[in-house]
């Protein structure tokens, strides 16, 4: 396998600025690839060890380009995250004025990410959407539209300047990315960490989410994203997107999945790896009844039952 990282580029995304936090990367050679599903197509491929792409922002929720190419297509298993800060700048061509500005571009993740600022300063510019926010400021270089919302780091690499900087709508937004290999053994437990499912219903029927929820909430598991996708199978025919807390080593965790594997048509594992958000001292403990030792008691009693020893 190729020791190098495929990433969302080109060069000067918020994408390879999350990616150069992990250590590892240091020793890998860093890869830009046009979209988030070619990225994951060079690790399906074989091309690259791993992808790194953003799977979540804290403004819109789950990025679906990202989702929709882990539910599809051969299975990938997520190993790390990694949450970025993120505040945007308009860069344009060098001498471009504010009143010059009149088609703007960028991802579109970004675009909920900056709306009232664009319509309280530019509410007459036309949005064009671009594969990356790095890929609008190269359109912007070339001429193509008059500014970009980029990181302010992405001026100087593609020869532009920062006519604003510090945009953003929301207080403290956050994207988070995911670095996404082939499937293999789980990293360890480490007291804090999560595990991502999709999951596909066997039949539509009242309280079908209800059944599939169900299986977390008795045993105390915690849930951080829940998104339907669409299948392509027709309107109204949905999977499901989960993250939750835990490890599948843990026991309530692993009693989950064999739970959902046999009311669902289809359950595919997409990982379990550390939080990016909490340490393992910060993280709550079970809820009375949930533990893995109160799981090993359960189960010791069920066996002197069926011995005859209770």
């Amino acid at each position: 396998m190729p020791a190098s990282y495929a990433y969302l580029g080109p060069e000067g995304t918020f994408t390879e600025v999350a990616l150069r936090t992990l250590p590892e990367a240091a020793t890998r050679e860093l890869v830009p690839y046009v979209s988030v599903q070619s990225a994951l197509d060079a690790v399906r491929a074989g091309e690259a060890e791993a992808a790194f792409v953003p799977i979540e922002n804290s403004v819109e929720g789950g990025i679906t380009t990202t989702l929709d190419e882990l539910v599809a297509g051969a299975p990938l298993m997520i190993y790390r995250e990694v949450l970025l800060s993120i505040t945007f700048a308009l860069l344009v061509r060098p001498g471009t004025e504010l009143s010059d500005v009149k088609t703007v571009s960028a991802h579109p993740a970004a675009q909920p990410q900056v709306r009232n600022w664009l319509k309280k300063h530019l509410p007459d510019a036309h949005w064009e959407s671009a594969a990356s926010n790095a890929d609008a400021a190269r359109l912007v270089q070339e001429g193509q539209y008059d500014a970009a919302f980029a990181g302010e780091f992405a001026a100087a690499r593609y020869g532009l300047e920062a006519l604003e900087t510090g945009i953003h709508d929301a207080e403290n937004a956050q994207t988070r990315f995911v670095l996404v290999g082939r499937p293999a053994r789980p990293a360890a437990p480490t007291g804090a960490d999560k595990t991502s499912i999709v999951l596909w219903q066997r039949d539509d029927h009242p309280g079908g989410l209800r059944d599939l929820l169900g299986e977390f909430a008795t045993r105390g598991i915690n849930l951080m994203l829940l998104q339907s996708r669409p299948t392509g199978a027709g309107i109204g025919n949905y999977c499901f997107c989960i993250d939750a807390e835990g490890h599948i080593s843990d026991r309530r965790v692993a009693e989950a999945l064999m739970g959902l594997k046999r009311i669902c048509l289809q359950v595919r594992y997409l990982g379990s790896y550390p939080r990016a958000d909490m340490r393992p001292g910060d993280v709550q403990p079970p809820r009375p009844g949930t533990s893995d030792n109160e799981f090993t008691a359960a189960a010791d009693w069920v066996a002197r039952c069926q011995d005859g020893r209770f």
